[in-house]
């Protein structure tokens, strides 16, 4: 049965939130990260990696973490604005707006192009950064099995049609070698053999769950067309809660669910923990107070030192 992929989101959302996954990295734990482009701290946050780089056993693999729900417009208010708020660079259309311009004809269309414009401003900064990443790592006799682009997003924005159009238009048109894109299709059953954990449950959970679960084909047509083979994602239903006694209890389930039906398993993790301090106007207030202020971060943390996969 083949080891699945311990990943971590939100590498540069803040310092602090990225301090705590190198140290998980300094431990070997996690296989993959994905690296926000589109925040104040970016540059900060990618030189407490460069710097870590020759100390690390290996190097994780790095995605884009695409970002149209927080944080600065790189492609610019002026190339975006329908993407930004009125009166700033902030993104503020927001993942209902993106949701809704998907089934509006037209609003579509322009929503769409100025999509691309992002995509690719975003895109291309982390790029560059993992290219320095590789090429550090190279110099340094440190492991990297990274080739070439990798792309999920945050919030998992990337699964609604508009912004998934744009994303196979942009890859189309900069002519990138793609080697993963997230699929946030998670098995539903698996949560429901054990009765115990059903109140740790969220219920909106459930819902984001089948609704990117419906949108999920559409990547497995890609990939598969593609010659990537095709996934499941664990962290959906437990999001903010994938602590070491939940995720020990479904992981053997889990595990051999992905391995019958011939797909890898990428479990997701949120390990790194935003500061009040850092929380700014880049980082929605409502996503700080639920989310990424939460202690919980830092049981996730736990999970993935502690866990033995």
């Amino acid at each position: 049965m083949s080891k699945p992929d311990i990943h971590a989101d939100d590498y540069a959302l803040t310092l602090n939130t990225s301090k705590d996954m190198l140290a998980c990295m300094r431990e070997g734990k996690l296989d993959s990260i994905s690296i926000v482009p589109n925040m104040s701290c970016f540059e900060a946050c990618m030189e407490l990696l460069y710097e870590e780089i020759p100390k690390l056993p290996f190097l994780p693999l790095m995605s884009v973490h695409l970002d149209f729900v927080e944080g600065r417009s790189l492609a610019g208010k002026e190339a975006v604005p329908d993407l930004t708020k009125p009166d700033s660079d902030l993104m503020g259309l927001g993942w209902g707006g993106l949701f809704a311009a998907s089934y509006l004809p037209g609003k579509r269309r322009k929503i769409k192009s100025q999509l691309v414009r992002e995509i690719k401003a975003q895109m291309k900064r982390v790029q560059e950064a993992v290219e320095k990443c590789r090429s550090i790592a190279e110099k340094s006799g440190v492991p990297c099995a990274q080739k070439g682009l990798r792309i999920d997003s945050h919030q998992h924005a990337h699964m609604i049609p508009v912004v998934w159009e744009a994303v196979l238009e942009t890859i189309s048109e900069e002519g990138y070698q793609v080697e993963y894109i997230r699929n946030s299709k998670e098995v539903l059953g698996v949560f429901l053999t054990d009765a115990s954990l059903y109140k740790t449950y969220r219920p909106i959970n459930f819902v984001k769950n089948r609704l990117l679960h419906f949108y999920s084909y559409k990547v497995d047509r890609y990939c598969r067309a593609c010659g990537m083979k095709p996934m499941y994602l664990w962290g959906l239903v437990m999001s903010g809660r994938m602590d070491k006694g939940r995720v020990a209890r479904l992981y053997q389930k889990m595990r051999e669910k992905a391995e019958k039906d011939g797909r890898t398993l990428e479990i997701l993790f949120h390990p790194g923990l935003t500061l009040p301090e850092e929380v700014t106007p880049e980082i929605a207030k409502e996503a700080a107070a639920d989310f990424y202020l939460r202690k919980d971060r830092h049981l996730e943390m736990s999970a993935v030192l502690h866990m033995k996969w």
